[in-house]
């Protein structure tokens, strides 16, 4: 194993960046937030003051200039997903992209041809498949506990009756906007990994709020390889949020209220490896029910968004594959795609 630190750039400092990436690359063995790029002023403000020794940029092409970099993290708005990313590229970079990794299918694969042409590793940021009750859920299924795995029901439900505005709430398609997309990318992802390739899309996409031109509550079905079942539901209008998660199979089933609290504490300034990073208090743990209607709480397995990161250094020294295989997220672009489709046809569509 290298004792090479990697000098790592991020391109972004909104909520993405400050708060998903910088904390996390920067707490990372082997990971140096050696730059930031933000052109807005008070961006460029708080990321001196949290990260001095990083250099603070307004371009990314002042990082292809300086040319000592190893990787970028791209977590500007989605348009920019797809040129930063093929920029990167060319400059000899590796590159993460945040999630949704670009506006369509077709663009997630022109980026993998080329990373591959120029032998460059290319992922994703897929952090939820790190969050604590689908990592507990993994297990379980691994464990056999289930048995038979017969149906995901998952969800991402909010209440925000009041739009925030900006591009995730815009209509223009190259920003990618709307509930499907945003919060869609995590919940497919993890259906996919949970169950496998899905072989059928359905798709109900509605605009509750007023002045809104993208979705803001959304159902999307899945029929997997093997017929196991995913409904997957994002809502910006849940004033009382039903379960989190639930996984129903032939010898049981499991229940779980409540989000991850890794979000909350980045938000909040914490930084992992913090005493108690990714637990969740015991109160809102899931619920298992067996064969014999018996329950009993199942303890969440502490939510890891760092291993995401340090996947990423043991990727970029040679010793183990990309934390995230880019060709999963342009899986996820499919059954995207087929969601729109499927919501604008009403029709069931066929992978």
């Amino acid at each position: 194993m290298s004792d090479t630190t990697l000098r790592v750039g991020l391109i972004g400092y909104g909520l993405a960046g400050s708060a998903f990436h910088a904390p996390l690359i920067s707490t990372t063995p082997g990971l140096d937030l050696a730059a930031i790029v933000t052109a807005d002023p008070g961006r460029r403000q708080a990321a001196a003051q949290r990260y001095p020794h990083s250099r603070i940029v307004e371009r990314a092409e002042d990082l292809w200039a300086a040319g000592d970099l190893d990787a970028v993290v791209i977590a500007a708005p989605n348009r920019t997903h797809v040129p930063l990313a093929r920029a990167a590229l060319d400059a000899g970079l590796a590159v993460v992209v945040d999630k949704p990794f670009a506006p369509s299918s077709a663009d997630g694969e022109e980026l993998a041809r080329l990373a591959a042409e120029r032998d460059l590793l290319l992922t994703v940021y897929q952090n939820r498949r790190w969050d604590g009750d689908f990592r507990t859920v993994r297990k379980l299924v691994e464990e056999g506990a289930f048995g038979r795995v017969l149906r995901l029901e998952s969800r991402f439900d909010r209440w925000r009756p009041v739009p925030k505005g900006g591009w995730r709430e815009s209509g223009d398609p190259a920003e990618a906007g709307g509930l499907l997309y945003d919060l869609g990318s995590h919940l497919v992802d993890q259906a996919l990994q949970l169950s496998g390739p899905a072989i059928e899309v359905y798709c109900e996409l509605h605009t509750r709020r007023a002045g809104l031109s993208v979705d803001d509550d959304t159902f999307v079905a899945l029929r997997h390889d093997g017929d196991v079942r995913s409904h997957l539901w994002m809502n910006a209008l849940a004033a009382a949020p039903a379960p989190r998660l639930r996984v129903l199979g032939d010898r049981g089933a499991y229940t779980k209220y409540g989000l991850d609290v890794q979000e909350d504490a980045l938000r909040a300034g914490r930084l992992p490896g913090e005493p108690g990073w990714g637990q969740e208090p015991d109160g809102a743990f899931g619920v298992f029910t067996d064969y014999d209607g018996q329950s009993h709480t199942v303890p969440t397995l502490p939510g890891a968004y760092p291993d995401f990161y340090a996947g990423l250094a043991a990727a970029l020294a040679g010793d183990a594959p990309a934390p995230v295989d880019v060709h999963d997220s342009i899986a996820v672009l499919k059954v995207l795609e087929a969601a729109r489709r499927s919501a604008q046809d009403r029709e069931v569509v066929r992978l």
